[in-house]
């Protein structure tokens, strides 16, 4: 069993940074794929980055590619999501993904979600 839990959200101006953390415990995490979605008001919760806990790689929806960058440090069991240049269409609740076994794209893939920490970037 996995347990997230999120930090780092807040309010920020249009180009401003914010880094948010997902700090996951459980015996069974070590080699677990993780990610962050989001999901803004009136809209689907969407993916936004992922990373494999084993090698590092790491993929982006391609409205955050280039602006975010997201990273693990395994000895803290802690994945990270530095967001730089920040857009109002950025504004949403953030939220840490893992799963067991396999590739994370979609909800459906995810097995244990955070409780969600909120961005919201004002113009």
């Amino acid at each position: 069993q996995v347990q997230l839990v999120e930090s780092g959200g807040g309010l920020v101006q249009t180009g401003g940074s914010l880094r948010l953390s997902c700090a996951a415990s459980g015996r069974t995490f070590r080699g677990y794929t993780m990610g962050w979605f989001r999901q803004a008001p009136g809209k689907e919760r969407e993916f936004v980055a992922t990373i494999t806990w084993i090698g590092g790689s790491a993929y982006y929806a391609r409205s955050v590619s280039g602006r975010f960058t997201i990273s693990r440090d395994n000895a803290k069991n802690t994945m990270y999501l530095q967001m730089n240049s920040l857009k109002p269409e950025d504004t949403a609740v953030s939220y840490c993904a893992a799963r067991a076994s396999g590739r994370i794209i979609i909800t459906t893939d995810v097995d244990y979600w955070g409780q969600g920490t909120q961005v919201t970037v004002s113009s």
